[in-house]
């Protein structure tokens, strides 16, 4: 191996240890999965490519998210806005129901926690990086301009101090501090379902039993003891789709009408979100076993299903998170690939 060829590989090496904790940046900021790693990409090539610059004023990984930094926000200036159903049109009632997409740069979408969280030291660590990936507080997020998107998940979230953020961004500290003000009086006015959701880490014995008989009632298709596990005022939402719907009796009456062809699924947890979740296969009444569905992220309050969001475009997020794109008959489980 020559110099130059050791060089480079170093090189690489040293950029590829940020790219977990890079991609989580640019998933916050950006509210895509496909958007943040293409970012990531985007950051790596253009420090790749301009690293006999860095003069090591500020540290590799300061750099690095001054390039991803950037790379979205010039990525954030067409001003679209990541969105849930319900951040879009108000709830219908079953008798109402209509599947309507809507274009898939309308949508937050979901991320494996493998992409976008590190593994850090301290539980209380992991504990907030996962809060900040759950679709609530991300939706919340896509309601801020994008400096100040970029404040709140530099200060808030990933815990810089204002004169790093300041120098990041090329301001002052007062201008940081006012941006993260603002921020957070705008989240504090705008609610969002699902900013509830309590979910320990790890789950807890009663979340793991709650799971267990969610999984039970789905792939039962037994919507009575659906009903007993989902809470009064729980959401359903299934992009690209902009219908929701709330309370259990609308969520089981979808499933036994319009869903009806998902009786008999099977159910393979995901981690996502850093919620608890699933791939949903359905059966294949052509040629048999399973074809995919959907991914499921759950919302769980005080033991209950509050949340109950379906990702429909499979041939996107199934090979995202490694999953198989066929299961057979006989195969009831499938182990995560990523």
């Amino acid at each position: 191996m020559t110099n130059g060829t050791a060089t480079t590989a170093g090189l690489d090496a040293r950029l590829e240890q940020y790219r977990v904790e890079l991609t989580g940046y640019c998933y916050r900021m950006l509210g895509s999965s496909f958007e943040a790693e293409d970012a990531v990409q985007d950051t790596m090539i253009r420090a790749w490519r301009s690293f006999d610059k860095f003069e090591g004023r500020s540290s590799l990984r300061s750099w690095l998210y001054r390039i991803a930094t950037n790379v979205c926000l010039d990525m954030l200036t067409a001003g679209n806005k990541r969105a849930r159903p319900m951040d879009l049109t108000e709830s219908t009632p079953l008798a109402r129901a209509a599947l309507s997409p809507r274009p898939d740069n309308t949508w937050l979408e979901p991320m494996p926690d493998s992409r976008v969280l590190p593994t850090p030291a301290d539980p209380a660590e992991a504990a907030v990086a996962k809060e900040s990936v759950r679709l609530a507080f991300m939706a919340a997020l896509q309601q801020l301009p994008a400096k100040q998107r970029a404040v709140l998940i530099l200060r808030e979230v990933l815990a810089w101090k204002a004169a790093e953020v300041a120098e990041l961004l090329g301001t002052s500290v007062a201008s940081v501090n006012s941006a993260l003000q603002r921020a957070r009086a705008t989240l504090a006015e705008r609610q969002q379902p699902g900013a509830g959701a309590a979910v320990s880490d790890p789950l807890d014995e009663e979340q793991k039993k709650l799971l267990d008989r969610y999984v039970a009632a789905f792939e039962g298709y037994d919507m009575s003891a659906l009903t007993a596990l989902l809470h009064e005022d729980a959401i359903m939402t299934m992009p690209p789709f902009d219908l929701w719907l709330t309370g259990a009796d609308d969520i089981t009456g979808f499933m036994t009408t319009l869903g009806a062809p998902c009786a008999g699924s099977r159910l393979v947890p995901v981690q996502v979100n850093g919620m608890p979740g699933f791939a949903q296969y359905k059966p294949d009444p052509e040629v048999g076993g399973f074809t995919p569905w959907a991914v499921q992220v759950l919302e769980i309050s005080d033991g209950r299903i509050t949340g109950f969001h379906c990702f429909l475009d499979t041939q996107r997020w199934f090979p995202l998170f490694g999953l198989p794109l066929r299961l057979e008959a006989e195969s009831d489980q499938v182990e995560q690939g990523a």
